[in-house]
Formats: structure tokens, C-alpha cells, sequence
């Protein structure tokens, strides 16, 4: 059950996704970082999202899944939580470019993450893995500036936090 502080905080991060999607075109910076104390669960309903694979193909599912998921809720941000974990190869969904990385030589998935960022109106989060980028020496600033997108110190370990505090768990496969 949500109380009136989390509904009040879901409400404001909500109505003020709007204005913080223009003030982020305005100056780039990599995303806040979060701890894992930070981790909330703010609905009666939340679900992961565990994206830790690269096809396109398969993260286009997991947005369809999610598109879904909020459907049968109105998506309405105060009966449903969705947050997206990506690690490993996932990550490169979130990326301004894919220069300088492994997936340097792929055509850039820009449309996924308009996708993501028409999801995020819906109170969609992001939480990318703080591991992958040190292991694969990727440049944070190349992470799309979206208030929606946070860093994680680990996205196996947010994925056990998350399903601790109640979340569910699904992953396309």
C-alpha cells in the first residue's frame, strides 16, 4: 500500500518529468547515481524489467511487454511501478552513441530509445548498471540525459533488491 509521502513523490517526479525533460536538453551530464538504500518500491504493483542482452530485436519485446503492462493499468503511474535494470550488453540502449564501445560497428538503436522516453511519461525508470560501464570503460557522458535514467552500483545486485522490496520479476527471453 502506498503512503500519502510516496504518492506525493510519484506525483511530483510524474507531473515534473515534463519540465525536466526540456531543462535536461539544455546542458548534458551523466545521470544521478543512486544507492541501493534509494531503491523504493511506490506502488502496490512494480515489476523489473532484467534487460542484460543486447539484440534489438528482444529489447523492442521488452518495450512492447512494457507498452502492455501499463495498458491494463490506465497507465496510471499510482497503480503500477515499472523500472527497467540494464547491464551487461543492455546498456547500449541508453547510449548517445555507440562509439568507443563494443557495439562501435551497430547501427545506433535511437529508436528504442525514443520508445523508452514516450514509456517514462508513464513513470517508467532506468537504472543502468555502474559494474558494466567501469568492466567495459564506457563513458558515462554518453549516457541519453533523461531524468528517468539513474546509475546503480550493480544491476544484478538492484535486481535482488528490487525483488526483496516486492517487485516482481520478468524478463523476455
Amino acid at each position: 500500500m502506498t503512503n500519502q509521502n510516496d504518492s506525493t513523490t510519484r506525483r511530483s517526479i510524474v507531473i515534473g518529468a515534463a519540465g525536466g525533460l526540456i531543462a535536461a536538453s539544455a546542458a548534458h551530464a551523466a545521470p544521478k547515481a543512486l544507492s541501493m538504500a534509494d531503491l523504493k518500491k511506490e506502488a502496490d504493483v512494480a515489476c523489473l524489467y532484467h534487460c542484460d542482452y543486447g539484440d534489438s530485436a528482444r529489447f523492442a519485446q521488452t518495450l512492447n511487454n512494457i507498452s502492455n503492462h501499463y495498458s491494463a493499468y490506465g497507465a496510471d503511474p499510482f497503480k503500477l511501478q515499472l523500472v527497467i535494470v540494464a547491464h551487461s550488453a543492455a546498456v547500449k540502449f541508453f547510449l548517445n552513441t555507440l562509439e568507443g564501445t563494443p557495439w562501435k560497428d551497430e547501427a545506433s538503436p535511437a529508436k528504442a530509445f525514443e520508445r523508452v522516453t514516450d514509456l517514462s511519461k508513464n513513470g517508467l525508470k532506468v537504472h543502468l548498471c555502474e559494474i558494466t560501464f567501469q568492466r567495459l570503460k564506457l563513458d558515462k557522458d554518453h549516457v541519453h540525459d533523461a531524468p528517468f535514467i539513474s546509475f546503480v552500483p550493480s544491476g544484478v545486485a538492484t535486481v535482488a533488491a528490487l525483488q526483496s522490496k516486492g517487485f516482481s520479476y520478468l524478463k523476455v527471453g
